[in-house]
């Protein structure tokens, strides 16, 4: 499906041909089968021919060179969402070849330029924010070195120790939980083994049907929200609930709840409100599990690290996903 990193550009080809808009995602184009016919001059039919004896003849992998684009149309009054075919550069080439188009020559050489600012842009950006980084990590170092050097050099009177030791303390466990992840061995403690409530497809329908109502009364929500794709919710919660050997493959509540927020989100089950549904269910499967708030009665996790957790989770690579978990589970066990 589209993603945040999807940018737009505009073909525009010789003499008075229209112009094309192409979306450049993972390093490469990417147009439908319309919009190749316009660049082609040829019928949606005729290009879908070809495309379709291109992976009869083998000459391209269907599964790596065509993605599903997600979109919204208006149609009269209503919003209608549909999923549209995009093929790849490799396609877009192949069918030029095959219609003997000169615009397919053309096009290759003005997409192979496009991409190769992306790519350029891309390793400046990440130079900038590694520079940025290692200049954050000198000044943190000189602020170091400063209070080291101020320590040395006269005695902190009793109520500068006092607060010093107070903020190190409060932030203790938030510190070793970086450098825990930083040095990539966070690990899983001090979690709740017994889950109490079993989140299942139905408990959890009733729940996003009854948000969805919340949010149309007060006019935030236009009828998408909610809204199953396919049956990949059903999938995501009944892998938390999966088992290895007889025993559960995630043991406690804390790691159960942070799955289930990750599947929520990853997978992208629902048409729009993803990010919120996974953040609901994950906060509701806590207090139904009674891990949502401590014993003096303040929540677990505040309502900002909510949404940075739950941004980092949608930002992540699926690589970090048992490193994402484990953090999360770190942040709402009993350490917390």
């Amino acid at each position: 499906m589209k993603t945040k990193e999807t940018a737009i550009e505009i073909y525009k080809p010789e003499g008075e041909l229209p112009a094309v808009e192409v979306h450049i995602e993972e390093e490469t184009v990417w147009l439908t089968q319309i919009q190749m016919a316009e660049l082609f001059q040829r019928t949606k039919q005729n290009i879908s021919l070809h495309i379709n004896n291109i992976y009869r003849e083998g000459e391209l992998d269907q599964e790596s060179t065509v993605k599903e684009y997600l979109t919204v149309q208006k149609e009269g009054r209503r919003k209608v969402t549909r999923t549209i075919d995009y093929y790849n550069l490799d396609v877009i080439i192949s069918v030029g070849y095959r219609i003997k188009s000169k615009v397919g020559t053309h096009f290759r050489i003005w997409a192979t330029n496009v991409l190769r600012e992306y790519t350029v842009k891309g390793y400046a950006l990440n130079e900038k924010r590694l520079k940025e980084r290692e200049r954050g990590l000198e000044e943190l170092t000189r602020s170091i070195q400063l209070i080291q050097s101020v320590a040395e050099t006269r005695q902190l009177s009793q109520d500068e120790t006092r607060g010093l030791l107070e903020v190190i303390s409060d932030y203790a466990y938030g510190l070793k939980t970086l450098d825990d992840f930083d040095r990539q061995s966070l690990t899983i403690q001090e979690t709740h083994d017994e889950t109490k409530f079993i989140l299942n497809y139905e408990t959890a329908r009733k729940s996003i049907d009854g948000m969805a109502t919340q949010l149309k009364k007060t006019g935030e929500e236009m009828g998408l929200f909610g809204a199953e794709k396919d049956d990949s919710l059903k999938g995501s919660l009944k892998s938390i609930y999966q088992t290895v050997g007889g025993k559960d493959a995630y043991p406690s509540v804390e790691e159960k709840a942070a799955h289930l927020l990750y599947f929520v989100i990853k997978n992208h089950p629902f048409v729009d409100g993803n990010k919120r549904i996974g953040a609901s269910l994950f906060l509701w499967f806590l207090d139904r599990n009674g891990c949502l708030y401590r014993d003096d009665g303040n929540k677990r996790i505040a309502d900002n690290a909510l949404v940075a957790l739950t941004l980092m989770v949608a930002e992540s690579n699926p690589d970090e996903k048992e490193m994402m978990v484990k953090v999360i589970v770190n942040l709402i066990n009993r350490e917390n």
